[in-house]
């Protein structure tokens, strides 16, 4: 086996929320759920939408009771447009890469917005973590082995980037460390 070999995978269901777990009981040693961060909720979004029209509709109204009703069809548009933006940012957010490290293995799968998912697999006894100290906005968390890199979790910020890639070399050393037994 290869220190790190690709796979492409079918369609998988997309998860929510970030979490960063360790385990002492089982073989996995860290399994971590890494996704965009976005600020409006859907109920947020609802919101925003339900503003949006009242006030394109208000607008609208008052613009086709002075006669000038082509206005009324850009308003729509104008409101139309804002929801395919939200819509679109929202699909973006549905991709996740997840990081899990057993003693013999650290498996990355990154599952894309429509669901297509690749893996890559590195061997924990080779392999570095590397990333700027301290973090500044371009800096990246780069898996290193046998001469191949892999970046995860681009999309979190500087300090989620930090954290992560701590607790992750925390995990490797755990699974670097000799096994008792």
């Amino acid at each position: 086996m290869g220190a790190m070999t690709t796979e492409k995978q079918p369609r998988a269901t997309a998860h929510e929320g970030v979490m960063a777990v360790t385990s002492d009981g089982g073989s996995v040693i860290f399994d971590a759920i890494l996704t965009p961060h976005r600020s409006l909720s859907q109920r947020g979004f609802v919101i925003l939408m339900s503003v949006i029209c009242a006030v394109s509709f208000t607008a609208g109204l008052a613009f086709l009771l002075m006669g000038a009703w082509p206005v009324v069809g850009l308003l729509g548009l104008d409101a139309l447009m804002i929801y395919i933006a939200f819509k679109i940012n929202f699909r973006s957010a549905r991709l996740y890469e997840t990081v899990t490290v057993t003693p013999d293995e650290l498996l990355v799968e990154r599952v894309s917005p429509r669901g297509d998912a690749q893996r890559w697999r590195f061997q924990p006894a080779w392999l570095q973590v590397l990333m700027d100290d301290p973090p500044r906005h371009e800096s990246q968390v780069m898996l290193r082995s046998h001469g191949r890199k892999l970046v995860v979790g681009s999309f979190l910020t500087p300090e989620e980037r930090r954290d992560f890639a701590n607790a992750l070399k925390q995990a490797l050393a755990k699974a670097q460390a000799p096994q008792m037994g």
